[in-house]
């Protein structure tokens, strides 16, 4: 197991990484979280701020998985469409899920700003149409946002308009602005929410990987030197869950996406690059994501894997990525080059909810590119249902149902990456 975090841009220039203790004697508690990423250590804050004591378990180190080195996008909204889920929620229920797209936003910005955490957030970002027709579809995104009275500037911005207004690029048929979304440092948002959690009475355990759960009213989380006993446990694993918990495993495909840092551009570079220092994001089946970092950077993302395999060499495999949309960086160094896993599910929709045959085991995973903002979202969520033992918002997360994915562990990312490659050799093709 490696328990290291990946080498990325992020690690290289992390606030504070100072290491919490392994667990190494047996404690108790009211809640137990398995998993230090944003859904463990937010759902940890919110039950110590509601005066729960609460254990951390984290099998490596806070932020190792996708929460520390992820694109950094904070972008509205929780699935890719959520009217959709009317039939099991009700037209009121996906009017909330509309709303908790926006307000998980909201969320995170007041958690930096309340509690100064050091994390480079910036505002706004940029939807980008790869077609006329997407471009199409952004009017009709923005003035549904005007009807719903989103509180937050949006922009068409046109092809003969885009280089000069939100990225030199020629690739685009325009773009949809939004300053109500924006980008961050995720691995000091999290390592910052650790402090934020540790300061707050949680006890917070690195290097503790759970080698067996027991169940009943008191769950008994065994690791290696130590166990843990609580009333109630919530798994936070997401696409690191593996056979802990079988029946969730299966719900989540764990996926790789892949990021390249270059070197630092030059100012006059960089704002010629990305003018308003917007996060960025396409609309292709396998899309491309990208930003500016505070020191200048462009750290450039996508090419998501289903296959269950990483490439030999990141940056040789995304670098002609980036030289598609910007070929004028094909001298620039790549210095960072980084991947992950991260958690999809069949209807790209997040997963919240209680084990039927453990009533007091709790869980939420599979954000499917969303997780920035909607594990924020997801922890007030079970704190609100643990603490207050109901939730309208849980209820509604919970009530939308999850598929399986078929063929078991070893034939799961074949057949979603043969699907995937259908979806993507129709966008080609039309």
């Amino acid at each position: 197991m490696n328990n290291l975090h990946a080498q990325s841009y992020y690690a290289a220039t992390a606030n504070s990484m100072a290491p919490y203790p392994t667990l190494d004697q047996d404690l108790v508690a009211d809640v137990c979280v398995i998993g230090g990423g944003f859904t463990g250590v937010n759902t940890a804050i919110e039950l110590a701020q509601r005066g729960l004591s609460v254990i951390v378990l984290e099998a490596r180190r806070i932020g190792w998985g996708a929460s520390g080195r992820n694109g950094g996008q904070l972008i509205r909204g929780v699935g890719h469409d959520v009217s959709g889920f009317a039939r099991h929620v009700g037209e009121e229920g996906v009017r909330y899920l509309e709303r908790a797209g926006i307000e998980s936003v909201e969320l995170v910005g007041n958690r930096v700003r309340e509690h100064k955490i050091d994390c480079d957030l910036h505002w706004g970002f940029c939807e980008l149409a790869n077609t006329k027709a997407q471009f199409a579809a952004f009017k009709a995104e923005q003035q549904s946002l005007a009807e719903s009275g989103y509180a937050h500037q949006t922009c068409l911005v046109g092809p003969e308009q885009i280089r000069q207004q939100v990225v030199d690029s020629g690739v685009y048929a325009g773009g949809l602005v939004d300053m109500g979304s924006g980008h961050l440092h995720p691995l000091n948002l999290v390592l910052g929410e650790a402090r934020l959690a540790h300061s707050l009475g949680v006890r917070i355990f690195e290097q503790s990987p759970v080698l067996e759960l027991i169940h009943g009213s008191t769950v008994q989380v065994r690791c290696a030197a130590g166990t843990v006993r609580a009333g109630t446990l919530v798994l936070a694993c997401n696409a690191h869950l593996e056979e802990l918990e079988p029946k969730l495993s299966g719900k989540v495909l764990p996926a790789g996406s892949y990021i390249i840092a270059t070197e630092p551009l030059a100012p006059e570079v960089a704002v010629r690059l990305i003018p308003q220092n917007l996060a960025l994001c396409d609309q292709k089946v396998g899309l491309d994501y990208y930003r500016l970092s505070a020191d200048r950077r462009l750290l450039f993302g996508g090419a998501c894997h289903y296959s269950g395999r990483d490439p030999v060499d990141i940056a040789a495999y995304m670098r002609p990525q980036m030289l598609k949309v910007f070929p004028q960086l094909s001298d620039v160094r790549i210095d960072y080059q980084w991947g992950g896993k991260i958690g999809i599910t069949a209807n790209r929709f997040p997963q919240v909810g209680r084990l039927s045959q453990h009533p007091n085991v709790f869980y939420a995973q599979g954000y499917s590119g969303h997780g920035l903002n909607v594990t924020h979202w997801c922890a007030r969520l079970l704190a609100e249902a643990i603490h207050a033992g109901h939730s309208q918002g849980f209820d509604v997360f919970s009530a939308v149902p999850h598929m399986t994915f078929p063929g078991g562990p070893m034939l799961r990312s074949p057949l979603l990456a043969l699907g995937m490659f259908w979806y993507r050799l129709r966008e080609l093709l039309g």
